[in-house]
């Protein structure tokens, strides 16, 4: 089963944190949750101040990291089968998936540990920009591949 996943983070830098993840799965099951407590305002670039935070649902998406952990942890455990990780950006979000994944040092059983690499999304909209926000990024991802398959 292929989990497309997208980032929201603070900049493009090694020092990067996490914000939001999102998970779509071939099945059309979702997973997304905001980080609380990780990240400042200080921490992001103007872009994300201006382009990503807005967008951020809140409320019961927003949760501390341990929460949003056991959260991913609890959405893995619904599938029986390997789940195949699938990002357009391995540079930023498989590293900040990984954060998130892991849990007492150990990764989970049914997740392959390294990423599909997918070609940058390129999405039919219009030549209207895309706004960045990962369910909506994971969601043009997963349909890339639905639609080639």
């Amino acid at each position: 089963m292929r989990l497309y996943l997208d980032c929201e983070f603070t900049r493009l830098s090694a020092a990067a944190k996490l914000i939001s993840l999102a998970l779509v799965a071939e099945d059309g099951r979702e997973f997304y949750a905001e980080l609380q407590g990780t990240w400042r305002l200080e921490d992001c670039s103007d872009f994300v101040k201006e382009i990503v935070l807005p967008q951020l649902w809140g409320g019961e998406y927003a949760m501390p990291l341990i929460e949003a952990r056991l959260a991913l942890l609890r959405f893995f455990a619904t599938y029986n089968e390997e789940l195949n990780v699938v990002t357009d950006a391995p540079a930023y979000d498989w590293g900040l998936f990984c954060e998130l994944a892991y849990h007492d040092g150990k990764w989970p059983k049914n997740v392959r540990n390294f990423p599909t690499d997918a070609a940058t999304p390129t999405a039919m909209n219009d030549e209207e920009e895309l706004p960045h926000y990962a369910l909506l990024d994971a969601m043009i991802i997963a349909s890339m591949f639905t639609a080639r398959a």
